[in-house]
C-alpha cells in the first residue's frame, strides 16, 4: 500500500483514483473512531433486544455494514447516533419477522426467603428479566431497551423507533405492566 505522501501527491498529477483513495483513507479513520465509540452500547442493546450474545453480534455487525456503506449520509445526520440506532432497530425487526418466533416463557417458581444474600440469586434475578424482557413484543421491547438501559429520552426514542413521543410513553408503560406482573414486585426498581 502506498504511504499517504505518494496518495496525495497522484491526484495532484491527475490520477482521479488516487484522490479518491485520500477521501476514503479519512472517511475509513472517521468511521473506523465512530464505531469504536459506539460499538459496546449498540452490543448492549443488542443483547436486550434479542437475548443471545451471538445474534447480537450478527445483529451489531450487519448494522455497522450498513452504517459504513452509507457513511456520508450517516456522518451528515443530524444525529449519526439516531440514525445508527434506527439502522440496529431496523436490522432486530427484519429478524423477528424473518424467524416469526414467539418465545414461550415459563412461570418463575415462587421465591421463598433466604437466609443470606446470595449471587446466584442476583444471577436467577437478572436472567429472569431477561427472559420477560424477551417476551414482550418487539416494539415494546426496543422501547424499553432505548428508554431504560440506553437512557434515552421519550423524544430520542421516538426519533430512533420513528414513533410519535406518545407511542414511547404507552409503549413504555404497557411494556413495564407486563414486566410488573411477569416479574412481581422485584422490578419495582424500574
Amino acid at each position: 500500500m502506498a504511504s499517504d505522501a505518494e496518495v496525495i501527491g497522484r491526484p495532484l498529477a491527475g490520477d482521479g483514483e488516487a484522490f479518491m483513495e485520500v477521501i476514503w483513507r479519512q472517511d475509513d479513520e472517521e468511521f473506523g473512531e465512530f464505531m469504536r465509540e459506539r460499538a459496546s452500547p449498540l452490543h448492549q442493546s443488542a443483547y436486550a433486544l434479542c437475548g443471545d450474545w451471538h445474534l447480537a453480534h450478527d445483529l451489531v455487525q450487519d448494522t455497522l455494514v450498513k452504517a459504513y456503506q452509507h457513511w456520508p449520509r450517516v456522518r451528515s445526520a443530524d444525529s449519526p447516533d439516531a440514525y445508527v440506532w434506527r439502522i440496529l432497530m431496523n436490522e432486530a425487526r427484519s429478524r423477528w419477522r424473518r424467524r416469526d418466533r414467539a418465545v414461550p416463557v415459563p412461570c418463575l417458581p415462587e421465591r421463598r426467603g433466604s437466609v443470606a444474600p446470595d449471587a446466584a440469586d442476583e444471577i436467577a434475578r437478572r436472567a429472569g428479566l431477561l427472559q420477560a424482557l424477551r417476551a414482550l413484543p418487539p416494539r415494546q421491547r426496543a422501547t424499553v431497551t432505548l428508554r431504560y438501559l440506553e437512557g434515552m429520552s421519550e423524544r430520542e426514542t421516538a426519533a430512533v423507533l420513528d414513533c410519535s413521543e406518545g407511542t414511547v410513553k404507552s409503549q413504555s408503560a404497557r411494556a413495564l405492566c407486563t414486566l410488573r406482573s411477569f416479574l412481581g414486585s422485584e422490578v419495582s426498581m424500574l
